[in-house]
């Protein structure tokens, strides 16, 4: 999946923009890194991505198409979205787990068995966990691992992840970043990753961006 950005301005109501005139060509298979400093709008800028925002100047296209003319529930069961603060619905680990195979955008999919979902646990180093145990209970740094394997089964074709460690212990930190880049290296998921912490890459070939009011500019390798 292609992505291209074009002049992309965001503001909202009569403030001043976030930021302005954006260009960025997203190739399937990229690990983008965009960092920034604080309140400049990472965050808003990926959720233009999957029409969470939507741009005030400028267009998206995807695959040659503008991103309005793609149907919001086929788009978003291709781009997932990992947030900085994981979200779990009431019920069990296994309930959450299984949540994107409700939507009419995951039919198509098939829902994981029990052993598949115990495996995925072990990877992530969840083995002491019960599927049919309260996800409530889990501490942050679990929570953001049970969301990022959610993420996964839904077998997305480009992965948002806003933050997703920044309220991580060290080890929770170091496992979530091998996940995500060990899908895009393995399954060529492309990656996008707002963060404002330094990030390592051992196996991935990762473009890094500086989000700017009025330009993204390409880092130095």
């Amino acid at each position: 999946m292609k992505i291209e950005l074009k002049n992309i301005s965001l503001k909202f109501e009569e403030k001043s923009p976030l930021f302005a005139n954006i260009n960025l060509t997203v190739e399937h298979g990229d690990f983008i890194l965009i960092r920034g400093k604080s309140g400049i709008g990472k965050s808003s800028f990926l959720r233009l991505l999957n029409r969470l925002h939507e741009p005030t100047e400028g267009q998206i296209w995807i695959e040659g198409k503008p991103i309005t003319d793609h149907q919001i529930t086929s788009l978003r069961r291709r781009i997932g979205y990992l947030q900085q603060t994981p979200t779990m619905i009431e019920g069990s680990i296994e309930d959450n787990l299984n949540l994107p195979f409700h939507f009419k955008s995951g039919r198509q999919l098939n829902r994981p068995s029990q052993k598949i979902l115990e495996q995925m646990l072990g990877n992530f180093l969840l083995t002491s966990i019960d599927l049919q145990s309260n996800a409530q209970n889990l501490s942050v740094g679990e929570k953001q691992r049970i969301a990022l394997i959610r993420t996964f089964l839904s077998e997305p074709e480009i992965i948002l992840c806003d933050e997703p460690t920044s309220a991580l212990d060290s080890e929770s930190q170091k496992i979530v970043e091998n996940a995500i880049e060990q899908i895009n290296v393995e399954k060529k998921t492309t990656v996008l990753l707002v963060t404002h912490l330094d990030f390592i890459p051992k196996r991935a070939i990762v473009k890094k961006f500086t989000l700017n009011q009025d330009s993204i500019m390409g880092e130095e390798k």
